[in-house]
């Protein structure tokens, strides 16, 4: 069933009103027609099984048949910081750590980047990035549409990850405790009853450099390894969030 996202203001008195590209779509691409069905979710965490009654000039009116609580996101809140990479690996990134339950992705500049963010592209690239995840978020079932940020700089990443309840560091050096452990040991310090927080850091082609890796320990970062193969920047991100999703989500 297509699966659209619309603002809680959109529904009222039992009607949900699609406009723009989701009402082309569904009038021009789909060929829906009054009578089919449709899935809506109000980013709230809520869905709503509705039935489609109008093809308006500037919209489509669907009938609200039933409502349930969205059980398609993850007991956490992740948000991947994402060194900047080279070519369209980017958006391989977005799209699977959309699919894998990240709700946010921040891009980063480090030492290593061979991409640096340009003056007056940015904001035409984060756009079409977060078009990217809002498809990933459909295609996957998601009660709400991650976001994708500007790119910032390195320290800026770090500030931003030291915030999080389990601020991951993702680094091959020597002696990096393995993923799994340092998960365990931080859970076992983090209320029962609440949502956790968690950053996961990912470096660029080249990786990190030591004075990088050495501020993100300084700065309260937990420095791990992703087992005894080397992987992909654009890999990493959709291993460690499946790892995250055995770990607190499957394994209950």
């Amino acid at each position: 069933m297509p699966r659209f996202f619309v603002s809680r203001d959109a529904i009222a008195d039992g009607i949900v009103t699609l406009k723009g590209d989701d009402a082309h779509h569904l009038s021009r691409s789909l060929r829906m027609a009054v009578g089919e069905r449709i899935t809506v979710c109000d980013m709230q965490k809520t869905e709503y099984e509705c039935e489609l009654t109008a093809f308006l000039p500037d919209c489509v009116q669907a009938r609200v048949l039933s409502s349930v609580a969205c059980d398609t996101e993850p007991p956490y809140h992740v948000h991947v910081f994402q060194a900047l990479p080279k070519g369209d690996k980017l958006d391989s990134v977005i799209q699977k750590a959309v699919e894998c339950g990240a709700a946010e992705l921040t891009t980063f500049e480090s030492e290593r980047c061979v991409v640096r963010a340009k003056d007056g592209a940015e904001d035409k690239k984060v756009e079409r990035r977060n078009r990217i995840a809002l498809e990933a978020a459909k295609q996957s079932g998601r009660g709400m549409i991650p976001e994708v940020h500007p790119t910032v700089r390195f320290s800026d990443a770090i500030e931003a990850a030291k915030k999080a309840d389990i601020p991951l560091f993702c680094y091959e050096g020597d002696g990096t405790p393995p993923l799994p452990e340092v998960l365990k040991a931080i859970r076992k310090r983090l209320p029962a009853d609440r949502t956790p927080t968690v950053a996961v850091v990912i470096g660029s082609e080249g990786g990190f450099s030591l004075r990088e890796a050495q501020a993100a320990e300084e700065a309260g970062l937990f420095p791990v390894g992703l087992g005894k193969r080397i992987l992909r920047t654009e890999t990493a991100a959709s291993f460690v969030l499946a790892c995250l999703v055995y770990e607190m989500e499957l394994s209950k």
